[in-house]
């Protein structure tokens, strides 16, 4: 796909998505959870019915089931459906917020229905060309009523291009400060499992040909979903038993497959919200989030 300039008319016509719905039905099955917790190399007891889902991990349901013919040439679904045709060719997940019912969670053996909604299209000139951001709202139902409601940011950007400036690094703000932290190592197989676990055919996570010499990125990036998951399971290794109500967590900066991260975590004073982020080998911000405890 190549770069098409967004003018007034295709923004107009991109934003007559907002508004849209798409509702869907799926079932908590167990085993997405036994394969996730293998995949995070933790130990924990088989998922019977009823076991409440650890935070993100609802992202291995209401998966798109494209058929093959379907697929456009980075890995994903055609554009258009339900998500605006944008003709941008890197599309990334930015972040987003997410508010769980603390009395309804959640769980293995439930019959969920998801109801989203294109909440807005805006578009941006960056320093790199073209942005284009589509905000999803998701609400989550179980046969008790709301379970989880999610704000999901998607980002559309510019092709690569020779000589682009490279996102300005930052130091992460408590730097230094952590109570916890854990060394991540982003291995083809760790990446091929969680875009297995998800559904996700996106090339830049397994396909190192494309993403260097199509995309331009200089390794396999990790899966933006998969870090905010990882700096939730840092929270739920140090404080078991911890319900988070409310979590929200923006990407600030690639995370490529070339070297070790490290996720950390420290808890505020009065213990009801925990700062997490992410930060690459150079100790350069990747992610940064919050967690509100029930």
């Amino acid at each position: 796909m190549t770069d098409t300039t967004i003018d007034t008319a295709l923004l107009a016509h991109l934003q007559t998505w907002q508004g849209r719905t798409e509702t869907l039905s799926d079932s908590i099955a167990a085993v997405p959870v036994q394969a996730l917790s293998a995949t995070l190399d933790r130990d924990d007891p088989a998922p019977a019915s009823g076991t409440p889902l650890p935070p993100l991990w609802h992202w291995m349901y209401f998966l798109p089931h494209a058929r093959a013919s379907e697929i456009g040439p980075d890995g994903h679904p055609k554009r258009g459906g339900f998500l605006p045709p944008v003709p941008l060719p890197r599309r990334m997940w930015a972040g987003g917020r997410l508010a769980w019912e603390p009395t309804n969670p959640l769980c293995v053996g439930q019959q969920v229905q998801r109801r989203s909604t294109i909440r807005s299209v805006k578009h941006k000139a960056g320093r790199t060309g073209e942005l284009l951001f589509v905000l999803v709202e998701h609400q989550y139902h179980n046969e008790r009523g709301l379970a989880l409601t999610e704000e999901h940011d998607i980002v559309y950007r510019s092709a690569a291009r020779p000589g682009d400036p490279a996102p300005p690094p930052q130091t992460p703000p408590l730097a230094g400060q952590q109570a916890w932290s854990r060394a991540i190592v982003p291995d083809d197989v760790l990446l091929f499992r969680y875009s297995a676990l998800t559904f996700n055919g996106h090339r830049i996570h397994y396909d190192r040909k494309y993403v260097t010499e199509v995309e331009g990125y200089p390794g396999l990036i990790v899966h933006g979903p998969l870090i905010a998951t990882l700096l939730l399971d840092l929270l739920r290794r140090e404080m078991p038993g911890a319900q988070v109500a409310a979590f929200d967590f923006r990407a600030v900066r690639p995370t490529f497959d070339l070297h070790p991260f490290s996720v950390h975590g420290k808890p505020s004073a009065d213990g009801r919200t925990v700062e997490l982020w992410a930060q690459d080998h150079e100790g350069f911000l990747t992610m940064q989030g919050m967690a509100t405890l029930a």
